[in-house]
């Protein structure tokens, strides 16, 4: 190996889990481009899963977020001090932040890393911790802006979104199925009110799906359940109905959808899930630029009706349920079934 080749790399992208999903392609990039390196991802630990198993990884990096800033309120530094301090130790001389913002830079300057690559236009001040910036449009793709970071690092890009499941997490899912066909996903739940299709209408295509012979499987996090309290009211009175709202974990539903001939759902991370698997999908937007965080290559698979002088602020819970309620469930119905027509 040349003596310039980055021999420990350390990828930081703690979050969202739909972000650390579509940001495997820099991982896979790196370890084509460096099969011999030691390549480490930090992420937060609630996150972790969804890429623990991933053949590129060397090693996770599990920040705990959560954790530390309990510790931090209690004036207990020792934590925090001493996750910097295991950053300092890998003696990592390459270091991408593909996060850019102020945390994730400031992990990257922790390392002390002699090369720390991450966006001249990072937010919060992000690019002031690194010792090469590069100007990267932000109207791109974020999938895109990421490849094309490493690129400039000289790092040739591949657009490998492939995800891996856990082996034991697909058995555990299979039993939970049982032999009768695997049921489409719906993620009917965001955790913004803006972002979310009406709850009646995820109720009504349930119902259209289930009396076509299918069946359905409910996804999303536990603390929105309340979300979608007459879809769980479906499940309980059917049995094609499975209520996995909060039942999952993360390796749970990368093993689910890993199956799943369809997915349906809001702008959230089963979209990305999706991508991951090269599953067929049905993406319901409303107040979020497609053109950047979109599933990847599969704006075809968006439904989304915004005009000139939309808000396309997902923050702005009033707009943004107005365009959500612009997409119909008929043409939902008829976007799920002409998916199911063609992967049959």
């Amino acid at each position: 190996m040349d003596s310039n080749t980055p021999s420990r790399v350390l990828l930081i992208r703690p979050s969202a889990l739909g972000d650390v999903c579509r940001s495997v392609p820099v991982l896979a990039s790196l370890r084509r481009a460096l099969p011999n390196a030691r390549i480490d991802w930090l992420v937060n630990d609630s996150f972790a899963a969804a890429i623990e198993h991933h053949p590129a990884l060397t090693n996770l990096v599990p920040f705990a977020r959560k954790a530390l800033g309990e510790g931090l309120k209690r004036l207990n530094t020792r934590p925090t001090r001493e996750f910097l301090a295991g950053l300092r130790r890998t003696n990592y001389d390459l270091v991408i932040d593909a996060q850019g913002l102020f945390r994730s830079g400031f992990f990257a300057r922790a390392t002390r890393a002699p090369r720390r690559v991450g966006f001249a236009n990072a937010r919060e001040l992000g690019w002031a911790f690194m010792t090469e910036r590069h100007e990267i449009d932000p109207a791109m793709h974020t999938v895109d802006r990421m490849l094309r970071l490493i690129e400039l690092a000289g790092i040739p890009p591949i657009a490998d979104m492939r995800l891996y499941s856990c082996p034991p997490e697909r058995e555990a899912m299979s039993r939970l199925v049982g032999n009768a066909p695997w049921p489409i996903v719906l993620a009917p739940t965001s955790r913004w009110p803006g972002k979310q299709w009406p709850s009646d209408r995820f109720a009504a295509l349930a119902r259209h799906l289930v009396s076509r012979g299918q069946r359905v499987a409910l996804v999303g996090a536990p603390a929105e359940r309340e979300q979608c309290a007459q879809l769980i009211a479906m499940a309980e009175a059917d049995p094609r109905v499975l209520d996995l709202i909060g039942k999952t974990g993360i390796a749970g539903l990368m093993a689910l959808i890993e199956q799943s001939p369809l997915v349906i759902a809001n702008d959230s991370a089963p979209l990305h899930i999706a991508v991951g698997f090269k599953r067929p999908l049905v993406a319901l937007f409303g107040p979020t630029r497609r053109q950047t965080v979109g599933p990847y290559k599969r704006d075809a698979d968006v439904i989304q009706h915004a005009q000139p002088g939309d808000s396309m602020d997902h923050k702005n819970e009033a707009s943004g349920r107005a365009l959500m309620a612009r997409i119909s469930t008929s043409e939902v119905i008829e976007a799920a079934e002409t998916r199911l027509a063609t992967s049959s």
